[in-house]
C-alpha cells in the first residue's frame, strides 16, 4: 500500500475509517443520519489534502452529506457504496417551511400567561423556560381537540396530565415554570433540569444579552431540521443583527464536529450566508475554527 502512496488508518476518536493518497483523503462513514462530515473535513484539513471523498452506505445519509458539502470550498465528493460500486450522491432537499395550525397559535397567549416563552419550530408551538421546553400544543388523538400539555418531554407531559389533569392550564404551567426556573438560572447546582438543552440555555443568554456576541438584537429562530426530542443535544438557531447585518447564529455546547455542517443547513434555511457559531468558551476549539474556515463564507466561532 505504501508503494502506491496510500496511507490508511482507522480513526477511532472520530468513528471513521480514512486513507490519504495523492493529495486526496478518502473517508468511509457508517452513518444513517448524515452525521460525520465535520470529522471527515477535520481529518482532511489536518493532513493538508486538496480533495475529500466521503463514502457511505446509507442513501438518505448520503443526500444530507452531499447537501452540506456544497457549503464548503474544499472540494468534497459524496458517494454511496454498494458492494464494489460507488454512485455519486444526490443532495437532499431540506424540505418546506411548515406553519402551525390556527388553533395552535391561539394558545400562545396561554403560554405567556403561564410564564413560559413561546417558541415555534416546524409547525410546533411550545413554551420554554431558559431554553428548556416545559409545554407543547398538541392535537388530542382521541377527540381531535387542541390542548396545551405541560411537562418536560412527551413522557413527562403524559405523567403530568395523569397526575394533575384537574388543574387549570395556566395554573399548572405556572407551577412547572417556577420549578424549572430555579434550576435553570446561572450558578444553580447541577440538576437534570439544567443538564438538558444546554445549547438552548446558551441561546437564551444571547437573546437576553446580545452584546455577548457583539449584536444589537438577537431572537430565537427555527432550525433547518426538526429537533428529534428534548433529551438529546442538538444545535439551535437564532437570528441576530451584527454591525447592521442579518446573521444566523448557531448555538451548541460540547465538542460537536458536525456543528459547522449543521450551520450550512441553517444558513440555507434562512437564506443568509453570514453565520456565527456560538459555544461556551471551553468548547471554542481550534478544530472548529479550521472546519469553519473551509466554508465558502467562513464562519466566526464565538466562545462566551
Amino acid at each position: 500500500m505504501a508503494d502506491h502512496g496510500l496511507n490508511a488508518e482507522h480513526v477511532t476518536d472520530s468513528g471513521l475509517c480514512a486513507a490519504t493518497a495523492g493529495g486526496q483523503a478518502w473517508v468511509l462513514l457508517d452513518t444513517p443520519d448524515g452525521r460525520g462530515l465535520g470529522a471527515a473535513i477535520a481529518y482532511a484539513v489536518r493532513r493538508a489534502v486538496g480533495e475529500l471523498h466521503v463514502v457511505v452506505e446509507h442513501v438518505a445519509a448520503a443526500g444530507v452529506l452531499a447537501r452540506r458539502a456544497l457549503g464548503f470550498r474544499l472540494p468534497i465528493s459524496v458517494s454511496v457504496r454498494h458492494e464494489r460500486t460507488l454512485t455519486p450522491a444526490v443532495p437532499a432537499d431540506l424540505g418546506m417551511h411548515r406553519e402551525p395550525a390556527a388553533g395552535h397559535l391561539a394558545l400562545i397567549e396561554t403560554i405567556r400567561a403561564g410564564g413560559a416563552e413561546p417558541v415555534i419550530e416546524h409547525g410546533v408551538v411550545a413554551g420554554e423556560v431558559d431554553g428548556l421546553e416545559v409545554c407543547r400544543v398538541v392535537d388530542d388523538p382521541a377527540h381531535g381537540a387542541v390542548r396545551l400539555e405541560v411537562g418536560v418531554g412527551a413522557h413527562d407531559r403524559e405523567a403530568f396530565g395523569l397526575l394533575h389533569g384537574d388543574l387549570p392550564t395556566v395554573e399548572a404551567l405556572c407551577g412547572v415554570v417556577d420549578a424549572v426556573a430555579r434550576h435553570r438560572r446561572p450558578g444553580a447546582a447541577p440538576h437534570p433540569l439544567n443538564l438538558l438543552a444546554q445549547e438552548r440555555a446558551l441561546r437564551h443568554r444571547i437573546v437576553a444579552d446580545p452584546a455577548l456576541i457583539g449584536a444589537s438584537a438577537v431572537r430565537p429562530a427555527e432550525p433547518p431540521l426538526p429537533r428529534p426530542n428534548v433529551k438529546d443535544p442538538a444545535p439551535c438557531v437564532a437570528l441576530a443583527a451584527i454591525d447592521g447585518r442579518q446573521t444566523v447564529c448557531v448555538c451548541s455546547t460540547g465538542v460537536d464536529l458536525d456543528l459547522v455542517p449543521f450551520a450550512v443547513d441553517a444558513g440555507t434555511w434562512h437564506g443568509l450566508d453570514h453565520v456565527v457559531l456560538v459555544v461556551p468558551a471551553r468548547d471554542a476549539l481550534d478544530v472548529q475554527r479550521r472546519i469553519a474556515a473551509q466554508l465558502h463564507h467562513p464562519a466566526e466561532l464565538v466562545g462566551i
